[in-house]
């Protein structure tokens, strides 16, 4: 049995950290072992929980700010935040279900080659977030629209470069298929569902910045290494969905 260990929050739910990251006061002890079930039982038991979370759960603001007590949530933007979208297309995979993912180009100028889900920012067009992720993912993968079906838009995280991005959670019916564009993406891969949601898998790292340590979420899987805003995500989805 794997070992129980301290996980802070990525979102506030109304409370913040005191002090210094080595007194934070909001920890959460976790049960390292998942108790939930595999294959197509976990989807099942993730769509049920996810469709009971309490609508005031998705207006609580997320993000890695909450590791740096003291750090603006737009730490890198002055003025008003800007609004963005990402899909979080969920497949069912040969043996379980998957999580789609990108790794970005290197040309990009912002993020290039992080890994990221599909997605970008509100488009004065766009009617709503969902749109913006659906069409984004159309775009930058070639997932045709048709194949997606939302299940919830989740609560708002905050970025660092002022970007206030609403994760849309998905699921993707089978016969769809995907091209990469170029411009955006340089490989499109899929992740264990269940891997992202154990939360045995999310650790904090850091690095320094102005002369501090800056502290974030990263979840290793193999050679892939996912973190930032992307691992703040998924964090963020296993709190609503799983925590307390």
């Amino acid at each position: 049995m794997r070992s129980s260990k301290l996980i802070p929050r990525c979102c506030s739910f109304g409370l913040s950290f005191l002090g210094a990251p080595e007194h934070w006061s909001l920890f959460e002890e976790i049960d390292a072992v998942m108790h939930y079930p595999s294959g197509d039982g976990f989807l099942e038991d993730f769509q049920t929980r996810l469709l009971k979370v309490p609508p005031a759960s998705f207006d609580v603001e997320c993000g890695d700010h909450i590791l740096n007590p003291g750090v603006p949530p737009y730490v890198f933007w002055e003025g008003e935040p800007r609004q963005a979208a990402v899909l979080v297309p969920i497949v069912q995979g040969a043996a379980e279900p998957e999580v789609i993912l990108t790794l970005r180009t290197t040309r990009l100028s912002s993020h290039g080659g992080q890994i990221a889900f599909p997605g970008g920012k509100v488009d004065p067009g766009d009617p709503d977030p969902m749109h913006t992720a659906i069409r984004e993912a159309e775009e930058e993968i070639g997932l045709a629209r048709e194949y997606v079906r939302p299940l919830r838009s989740m609560g708002p995280y905050l970025t660092g470069s002022g970007f206030r991005v609403t994760p849309v959670v998905t699921i993707v019916a089978s016969g769809f298929e995907l091209k990469a564009n170029p411009d955006e993406v340089d490989e499109i891969f899929s992740v264990p569902l269940s891997f992202l949601m154990d939360p045995f898998n999310h650790r904090i790292g850091s690095r320094p910045w102005n002369g501090k340590e800056r502290f974030f979420y990263e979840i290793p899987y193999g050679e892939r290494y996912i973190w930032g805003v992307t691992a703040g995500i998924i964090r963020a989805i296993y709190e609503t969905i799983y925590g307390d």
